[in-house]
């Protein structure tokens, strides 16, 4: 009885066992390799360790779900309805994030199908895209490009500040002033883009030293900030 149980239960997998493991196995590897990609390619302030783990979990279990589905056209709209009841409200804070999903999403259907090749060249590319547009800085304006906010004392010359922006920046728009409740200081904050001979730290010093600038911040990476 057992053994007719086993066989009717064997005549329904598409999958044989040793396939399942080696798919499974290959999706956890490939997933591993996609996170960590996203977790060394990863700029700005949006970094989430829970979004990192959620790319390892996706590979993993769409490569489950495709096994799962098989040929079988009644399971995949079954796991279509099943699938329905479950509402994410999570808001992507960086467009980039989705295409890591949809990446993970990919190579777990190629493992989950027992297409080797397909989600080991995938992955490959995939990743080799990541890290040569992360080395490049693909898509960039301007490569040394900053947020530079500081505090002026209004009984000061402002020309002092003005000059050493001047100096260490190719090129600065000013894109917020915030006077303080005494009227007595302003918040200023500049987008500036540093000389090829100059760095963050050179700007943060030489504009400290004026007379009258104070809490002086250089933030990298415009685009992942909120000013």
């Amino acid at each position: 009885m057992e053994q007719q149980l086993l066989d009717a239960v064997g005549s329904m997998l598409t999958y044989s066992y040793q396939e399942m493991v080696v798919n499974i196995t290959l999706a956890l590897v490939l997933g591993f390799v996609i996170a960590w990609v996203y977790r060394y390619t990863h700029k700005g302030l949006s970094y989430s360790q829970s979004f990192t783990q959620t790319i390892l979990f996706v590979c993993l279990i769409v490569a489950i779900v495709m096994m799962v589905i098989g040929s079988s056209l009644a399971k995949a709209f079954a796991l279509v309805g099943a699938l329905s009841i479950i509402r994410f409200r999570t808001v992507v804070k960086d467009t980039r994030d989705t295409a890591f999903v949809f990446g993970a999403l990919a190579i777990g259907m190629a493992a989950g199908t027992s297409n080797y090749f397909l989600a080991l060249a995938s992955s490959v590319f995939f990743s080799v895209v990541a890290l040569v547009t992360y080395k490049l800085n693909f898509g960039a304006l301007y490569k040394s490009e900053f947020i530079l906010r500081f505090t002026f004392d209004q009984s000061f010359d402002s020309a002092a500040y003005l000059e050493v922006i001047q100096e260490h920046g190719k090129r600065s728009n000013m894109l917020h002033i915030e006077p303080s409740a005494d009227r007595k200081t302003l918040r200023l904050t500049y987008d500036i883009s540093l000389n090829e001979d100059t760095t963050a730290e050179k700007l943060t010093a030489a504009l400290g030293a004026v007379e009258g600038v104070s809490e002086v911040v250089v933030i990298a990476a415009k685009s992942d900030i909120d000013y």
